[in-house]
């Protein structure tokens, strides 16, 4: 053969080894081209033979007609060898026709059934079985609304016996699934699939096409986590492919009927463009039904004004979407059912248009609450007893009351008693038209009142109400309860970003106290202060001041007050950095309010607790205790830290209900930057519970965030995470496109890069992409000699050279081999020294010695491995050791130095356990080796002894 058809033969290899859409299309119509052009038959043949299935799973189904009918037709008229050695493929492809000329109106009945009879004739005249026949005659009876012959058909198809052109182990349960579920059968659709889930699905339509017909049958027998699992793991192996439109159009059908109407929407937006070029005019209707389905929910739910972007078409409304949409897809099944005959399509069309919502609303979005928050338990020590209140008590004995119970932490209780209080004696803010009260008495409620309002987060509700306690104080003549009303209202400022002014009141209250109060409020005084402090971010000041807050309150004898105090001196000392301070203090107010409640005080120790000990198993049961004693809303940081301490403890599929809550609470309260945190820690804890589906999903609502919010590290991070899981999908095309990405972005960063380099060299390597992962091992090299990582460099410089030895560039990878050469005698003697240096050095002679030995050059392999299983040995890396020494001997043996080969070879087989990687090699050359000197005998019995084949 000339050159020029070598190149076109290497390109058809090519071709083959591409994934499925266009450039595959266009490689292979460029072969197709010039085979023509050569009138070189068997390639175009060959070509077309690939061009068919490529034309099938590339989104462009009509092509395959053409190119199915040529080789039929070249098989017939004159059969070659050639056509011998394809002929399975082409009795294969009668199935893609069946299916195919069903889905484009134009296309006469009459056509299929005469395609149907052929693909009959020829399995019966090769000795095939009728099964995929049966099959197929089935597709086509459903597809025109026979259900009594369909029902026929499927027990034919079930009952005839396989053989090699029956589809794969996935395909058939596929579709007998979706036959069971479309009869109301669905325990039996999903007890057929559960088994063929289980095995190794290698087809290019599984598991996806079976996970998309199990997401009802799990749905309505009440699996719900199967079913949204389905969902996930169905739609992400399909949303890239063109083919898939059909299904793409079940998945939106899916969420419009479970509730979640938004992500139908960015689904629907997603490939709402590839309805213009759709594979074939039935995955064009079933998407476009589908999809009206979904936008009539959303104009039900009042989201009718939703805008959807077209690329062509332009915006458009979701209302009028849904109506054009259902116009085209009722339009398109008329054209159906009047080339079928039957008003099928058209009944079938109109049934998913109006589909009702399924009882139940299924969170598929993995970053999505899956259940309602529990209500929080009742904590050992923490419950509240509310008083009895004397049916005659004054005014003043109920305030009396009050302020006891809120000084005591006991809020309810102060709350049901300031509510007898108010509709025994009117509230403090009585209005005009009311009797005035007592100013003491009102001010005391005002005070009170403040409190209230600042358990409940009211800002200018409390400042409202202090400031008028102030004045009513004053007006009463008490100066000593109006400085408290000043300091607590200068806290109040400070916490809401005024600390200037809040000092201004705080510093006059804590030296009018530390003259006139008792302990408690010097301590409260002293306390405040420090709180200011704090907010102005002097650390020290805030614990000198907490401590004399401290000394005043031990005064008391109170413990509880004692107790409040320690926590506060937790906060204080963490914030100043006096880490084991804070602990101590953490722990032990934490252990006094397990004892004796209340609930709201043990749950802020805890929180110290959890977040100071470097303990994850007692920081999970700290947080535990906060989440039984406070309010969800409350509980974002207890989430946090469990979900985070669980997965420090290996445990992160236990993690991922608490991030989830965390997510859900960021949302709740509109905290758009620490909820993309959030998902980033989610996406992590679901990879590392092997949730990898999940995990691409939430780190993909991560990234979308991060790139909304500016935030560029965080989105890098992101990416090189999901990078990761899109490779551990098998979706190699994403992840390396990340990496890609990454490579470009990270400029300065040249550690990262030559990371990434090296993540995405390894990629293309197991790919069989050889020389594009030279080429990546070769840049991340170099990206690590000036980031200063000599040893980095190294170990890219050994990849590069694997990766050239299997792309067959010798003269590139010699070159590759004597620059590691130099760098490696550039190291200074400490750093040559170290083991992983020895290590990569002596792998890189193994690796050399490789790429010779294949290209029979073995007496210039020996000098590569000479040294180097003893180097190996002496740092602990017995197993490389042997594997060196065995390429060794080997390199010895094809030389011509057979005894030299024996004697190094016996001795390490000796010492190798039997289970070592490279014993059965080792034996083999051994074998050889005594071979090649003339002992036979002793060959023989060695390869018995270890198992060994002749080759």
């Amino acid at each position: 053969m000339s050159r020029s058809i070598e190149e076109l033969w290497t390109l058809l290899r090519e071709a083959h080894r591409m994934p499925y859409g266009a450039a595959q299309i266009a490689l292979i119509e460029q072969v197709v081209r010039h085979a023509d052009a050569l009138g070189e038959r068997e390639l175009g043949y060959e070509a077309r033979i690939l061009a068919t299935t490529a034309y099938t799973y590339g989104g462009e189904v009509a092509k395959s007609f053409v190119t199915f009918s040529w080789c039929l037709s070249d098989f017939d008229r004159d059969p070659a060898p050639f056509h011998a050695r394809s002929r399975h493929t082409l009795y294969w492809h009668f199935k893609y026709m069946v299916s195919a000329l069903t889905k484009f109106p134009e296309v006469p009945l009459a056509r299929t059934y005469a395609v149907l009879d052929d693909m009959e004739r020829r399995y019966r005249e090769g000795g095939h079985s009728l099964q995929a026949v049966h099959k197929h005659r089935y597709v086509v009876a459903r597809h025109v609304g026979l259900e009594d012959e369909a029902d026929a058909l499927y027990e034919r198809w079930n009952t005839t016996p396989r053989d090699n052109l029956s589809d794969c182990a996935g395909c058939d349960p596929s579709s007998q699934v979706t036959y069971l579920s479309s009869r109301g059968r669905d325990e039996d659709a999903v007890a057929l699939a559960e088994p063929v889930l289980a095995g190794r699905l290698t087809c290019n339509e599984q598991p996806q096409t079976i996970l998309r017909g199990l997401m009802v049958p799990y749905l309505r027998t009440g699996r719900l986590e199967q079913a949204a699992d389905a969902h996930r793991r169905s739609y992400r192996l399909m949303r890239g492919n063109l083919a898939d439109l059909w299904d793409i159009g079940d998945h939106v059908a899916f969420c419009a009927r479970t509730g979640n109407e938004h992500r139908g929407l960015e689904i629907l937006q997603r490939h709402v463009d590839w309805l213009e070029r759709a594979p074939s005019p039935a995955a064009g209707m079933n998407f476009a039904a589908s999809s009206a389905l979904l936008l009539r929910r959303l104009v039900a739910l009042g989201h009718g004004d939703t805008i959807v972007h077209r690329r062509e078409k332009g915006d458009i409304a979701a209302a009028a979407l849904a109506e054009e949409l259902a116009a085209h897809a009722t339009g398109l099944a008329l054209r159906f059912d009047a080339r079928n005959g039957t008003t099928t399509q058209s009944r079938q069309i109109e049934q998913e248009i109006s589909a009702e919502p399924y009882d139940v609303v299924l969170p598929l979005s993995p970053s999505t609450r899956r259940r309602p928050e529990p209500r929080p338990k009742p904590q050992a020590g923490a419950k509240v007893t509310l008083v009895d209140v004397p049916a005659d008590a004054d005014a003043d004995a109920l305030l009396d009351l009050a302020e006891e119970h809120e000084n005591e932490d006991r809020d309810d209780a102060a709350d049901a008693i300031l509510a007898i209080y108010d509709a025994r004696h009117g509230r403090a803010e009585s209005g005009p038209g009311q009797a005035e009260p007592h100013a003491m008495r009102e001010a005391r409620r005002a005070m009170l009142l403040g409190g209230q309002r600042w358990r409940a987060d009211d800002r200018e509700g409390t400042a409202e109400a202090w400031g008028r306690a102030i004045d009513l104080f004053i007006e009463a003549g008490s100066e000593i309860d109006a400085s408290v009303a000043r300091g607590r209202l200068g806290v109040s400022l400070a916490l809401a970003g005024r600390p200037d002014e809040g000092r201004a009141l705080v510093e006059p209250d804590t030296a009018y106290q530390q003259e006139h109060g008792d302990a408690r409020r010097r301590a409260a005084a002293w306390s405040r202060l420090s709180l200011v402090e704090l907010v102005q971010d002097r650390p020290a000041e805030a614990n000198e001041a907490h401590d004399r807050a401290e000394q005043a309150a031990a005064e008391t004898g109170d413990a509880r007050l004692a107790a409040f105090y320690l926590a506060r001196r937790a906060s204080n000392r963490a914030a100043a950095g006096r880490i084991e301070e804070a602990l101590a203090a953490a722990t032990e107010a934490r252990a006094y309010f397990l004892e004796h409640g209340p609930a709201a005080r043990l749950a802020d120790a805890s929180v110290l607790f959890g977040q100071l000990t470097q303990n994850p198993e007692a920081a999970v049961t700290a947080f535990g205790e906060v989440l039984a004693a406070i309010d969800p809303e409350g509980a974002l940081t207890a989430r946090l830290g469990r979900g985070r301490a669980l997965v420090q403890l290996d445990r992160a599929a236990e993690a991922v209900d608490d991030l989830v809550e965390a997510v859900a609470l960021c949302t709740e309260q509109d905290l758009d930057e620490g909820g993309a945190f959030v998902r980033q820690e989610l996406a992590d804890a679901y990879r590392q519970a092997g949730r990898i589906v999940e995990a691409a999903e939430v780190g993909e609502e991560a990234l979308a965030a991060f790139e909304r919010l500016g935030h560029d590290e965080a989105a890098d991070n992101t990416r090189f995470l999901l990078a990761g899981l899109y490779r551990e999908l098998g979706d190699s095309a994403g992840s390396l496109a990340l990496y890609e990405t990454l490579v470009d972005r990270l400029g300065d960063n040249l550690a990262g890069r030559g990371q990434i380099r090296e993540n995405g060299g390894d990629l293309l390597f197991r790919l069989d992409r050889d020389a594009e992962a030279a080429e990546w091992f070769g840049a991340g090299a170099e990206d690590l000699r000036v980031a200063g990582d000599p040893l980095g460099e190294l170990r890219l410089l050994r990849r590069r050279l694997m990766a050239l030895h299997w792309a067959d560039d010798v003269a590139a990878a010699e070159e590759t081999f004597e620059l590691a050469e130099r760098r490696h005698a550039g190291l200074p003697a400490d750093a040559a020294g170290q083991p992983d240096t020895i290590w990569e050095r002596a792998m890189l002679g193994f690796e050399m010695s490789r790429l010779l030995l294949a290209r029979g050059r073995a007496a210039e392999a020996v000098p590569y491995v000479t040294d180097a299983p003893e180097r190996l040995r002496r740092i602990g890396a017995r197993s490389e050791a042997e594997q060196v020494a065995t390429m060794h001997g080997e390199a010895l043996l094809r030389s011509g130095r057979p005894q030299e080969a024996e004697d190094l070879l016996w001795p390490i087989l000796g010492e190798m356990a039997q289970d070592a990687p490279s014993r059965q090699v080792a034996a083999r050359v051994l074998a050889d080796a005594l071979e090649a000197r003339g002992a036979d005998e002793q060959a023989a019995r060695l390869r018995r002894t270890e198992g060994v084949e002749e080759e």
